[in-house]
């Protein structure tokens, strides 16, 4: 695989995961990991890392 294609996969997947905490967020949908009910906050802090690491990825993929 060359390394434009695998920045541009995992750039997109993990704007699909950022775009799932958002809506996590704005929907109020909740997410329980066994008994542990995941609070919102951690939400935040997912959303601005995946958001980071796609912005990055699709960075990368244009100067691969």
């Amino acid at each position: 695989m060359k390394r434009k294609t695998f920045f541009s996969i995992s750039a997109a997947i993990f704007f699909l995961i950022a775009i799932l905490h958002v809506l996590r967020l704005i929907y109020g949908w909740e997410a329980v990991i066994g008994n542990w009910e995941v609070p919102f906050w951690v939400s935040w802090i997912a959303l601005i890392i995946a958001g980071y690491v796609s912005y990055q990825g699709f960075q990368f993929s244009k100067k691969a």
